[in-house]
C-alpha cells in the first residue's frame, strides 16, 4: 500500500514586525515532491486600503495570480481527501477514451484554489481583525482542467457593502484561466466578509 500524502494549512505567528504578531499568516504546505509551479503559499500579500476607499474598487480588475501546474498527483490527493474517485480524474488510461482525452481535475479542486490563488490579488481594509469566506453567489464550470495544464486566477471586485458597523462584504468575480485555452475553467462570484 502506498503511503498517503496530505495537505495541511499551518498557522504561524511569524511576522517581520513584532507589532503584527497577533495576525497569523496562513501557509498551505503540501507533502508533494517539490516542483516548479506546483506549490501554493498563502501569505498576507493583499493590498491594504482604507475602509472609505473600499467602494472605489468596485469594477476594478485586481490582476492575475502566478500560473499553477495541475498535475496528476494533486488530483489523486484531492480524490483521496474527498472520496471522489471517478475514473475521469484518476484513471489515466480509461480517461483517454473519453472526450477529454485524459484525466481532468475535479471541478471542486479547481474551485478550492480560489483562496490561495487570489490571496496576493485581493484588497483588505486597514485595521482588519479577520476575514471569513461568506460563500458564493454563483459559479459556472465552463471548461474542464486537463491534468498537466497550468491555471491562474483573475480577480475583479464586483460589489462592496457595509453589512453592519465594522463588517464589510466584498463580492468578487474570480475567473480561473487555463493556459492556452480560450475559455476559462470557471467564473465564480465569491463573497468575503471583513471585520474591522
Amino acid at each position: 500500500m502506498t503511503p498517503r500524502r496530505g495537505c495541511a494549512i499551518q498557522q504561524t505567528n511569524e511576522a517581520a514586525d513584532p507589532l503584527t504578531r497577533h495576525n497569523p499568516v496562513a501557509t498551505m504546505a503540501t507533502t508533494f515532491p517539490s516542483r516548479a509551479n506546483n506549490k501554493i503559499t498563502m501569505e498576507s500579500a493583499m493590498t491594504t486600503v482604507t475602509v472609505s476607499d473600499l467602494p472605489s474598487f468596485i469594477g476594478k480588475d485586481l490582476g492575475h495570480s502566478d500560473w499553477l501546474l495541475i498535475d496528476q498527483e494533486r488530483v489523486n490527493q484531492f480524490a483521496e481527501c474527498t472520496g471522489d474517485h471517478q475514473f475521469i480524474h484518476i484513471d489515466e488510461e480509461k480517461a483517454k477514451q473519453t472526450p477529454f482525452g485524459g484525466t481532468i481535475a475535479h471541478g471542486f479542486l479547481s474551485l478550492s484554489l480560489i483562496p490561495a490563488l487570489s490571496a496576493g490579488l485581493a484588497i483588505r481594509p486597514e485595521g482588519l481583525k479577520m476575514a471569513v469566506n461568506y460563500g458564493l453567489d454563483s459559479v459556472r464550470f465552463i471548461q474542464p482542467v486537463r491534468v498537466g495544464s497550468r491555471v491562474r486566477m483573475q480577480l475583479t471586485v464586483v460589489d462592496v457593502t457595509e453589512k453592519n458597523p465594522g463588517q464589510w462584504l466584498v463580492k468578487s468575480r474570480a475567473t480561473l484561466e487555463i493556459e492556452g485555452v480560450e475559455k476559462p475553467a470557471y467564473i465564480a462570484e465569491t463573497l468575503a466578509l471583513y471585520f474591522v
